[in-house]
């Protein structure tokens, strides 16, 4: 007689299929020009791909250091001090990761715990309440403002004596926004005052436009102490499929750290680690980042001024947010799906970023992709005007 099977223990039971997921399969299934998922149509450095050839010819191809490459922390550490001001030690404060999400993940599993509650400021990345649930804790959605502005005096008031970290996101996907020096220092007064932990996402830290800095919690010793600054090496070199990125965080937090990094992923692909150790030797790639993907932004955005699609600030990040009021009044992911299946663009609703939908008629395109990709992509839009 066949047993019976177990019951499966109920994660994550609201959660479905990403909308990233959802999106590009349909944009698939309709031809569409998929502007939905923020992923690079266009190859990365071939320097940087020999690179990777090169460190397996080595020999480079067993465990590295649970933590990292030394190399390559050195080089991050030398990176981030150089920038910010701040002075993270390769040893102690550095961790290579798989990925900005598995670093994000990590952070969030350190340093909360069951009924803990983490701010999160909406529209969030989708993986923000996932991680924060999956670690026992409680997602507090604070919206922002309605032209995507930090609203402080909803984060402060929803701060409780349960309140444990805050998840901050600058550059800010999915709006395009860039926290600013004042902002940072807001956060900074409020972790201090609540003696909160932050967990910083700054994926996107070397795409901020029109000469403007990115101001990372680096920059704030009040932050520093009590931050995980995590980044990609994915969203800056083009290679999204790599999975590797970083978190940078003081002695204590990185101890604590690294003690679930070893038991989950322990390391990260050893030849890819080298090869990115000598890549950062030469700055030029992640310098000229900003100016690479501002030069898309604004062609992107004069093609789209000619439709009937409202262009709001983008700042930073490679995505474009837009205002479809004067269009439709489909709520945002009917109107997704509409641009995918009837125009052929695909486009990611901002709805979906947020614990209670908000429906400001907002979706957003990526322009990490190549000119010709842009360019038919604003040909089928034009059908909009």
């Amino acid at each position: 007689m066949a047993g019976t099977m177990p019951a499966l223990p109920a994660k994550l039971p609201n959660t479905g299929t990403t909308i990233f997921t959802v999106m590009s399969a349909l944009a698939a299934e309709h031809g569409a020009v998929n502007l939905g998922q923020g992923f690079p149509d266009f190859g990365a450095d071939p320097v940087l791909l020999q690179a990777v050839t090169d460190a397996m010819a080595a020999g480079h191809n067993q465990y590295p250091p649970m933590t990292g490459v030394p190399a390559l922390r050195q080089a991050i550490a030398a990176k981030l001090n150089g920038l910010y001001g701040s002075a993270y030690d390769a040893d102690r404060d550095i961790t290579v990761t798989a990925g900005g999400t598995q670093g994000l993940i990590t952070a969030l599993h350190a340093c909360v715990g069951a009924g803990d509650e983490v701010i999160i400021l909406e529209p969030a990345y989708d993986s923000y309440d996932p991680a924060i649930r999956l670690a026992g804790a409680v997602p507090v959605g604070v919206p922002m403002t309605g032209d995507y502005r930090i609203d402080w005096a909803a984060v402060r008031a929803a701060i409780t004596p349960r309140t444990r970290a805050l998840v901050i996101n600058t550059p800010h996907n999915p709006s395009g926004r860039v926290a600013t020096s004042d902002d940072l220092r807001e956060l900074e007064r409020i972790a201090e005052a609540h003696d909160l932990f932050v967990v910083s996402d700054e994926v996107y830290e070397h795409m901020v436009f029109d000469g403007a800095p990115h101001e990372s919690v680096a920059r704030f010793p009040g932050l520093r102490e009590r931050s995980f600054l995590v980044s990609s090496f994915g969203k800056t070199f083009h290679v999204t499929g790599w999975k590797v990125g970083f978190v940078a965080a003081p002695p204590a937090l990185s101890a604590a750290f690294r003690r679930l990094h070893q038991y989950t992923v322990f390391t990260v692909h050893t030849p890819t680690q080298h090869a990115l150790a000598a890549y950062l030797a030469d700055p030029a790639p992640w310098q000229g980042l900003s100016g690479f993907y501002q030069a898309k932004r604004d062609a992107f955005r004069a093609a789209l001024a000619e439709t009937g699609l409202k262009l709001l600030p983008c700042e930073g990040t490679y995505f474009q947010t837009v205002d479809y009021r004067a269009l439709s009044d489909r709520s945002e992911l009917d109107f997704a799906k509409w641009l995918t299946t009837e125009i052929g663009v695909a486009a990611i609703p901002l709805s979906v970023f947020y614990q209670q939908p908000q429906e400001r008629r907002h979706v957003r395109f990526c322009f990490a992709k190549r000119d010709e990709t842009l360019a038919e992509a604003t040909r089928r839009l034009a059908r909009l005007a």
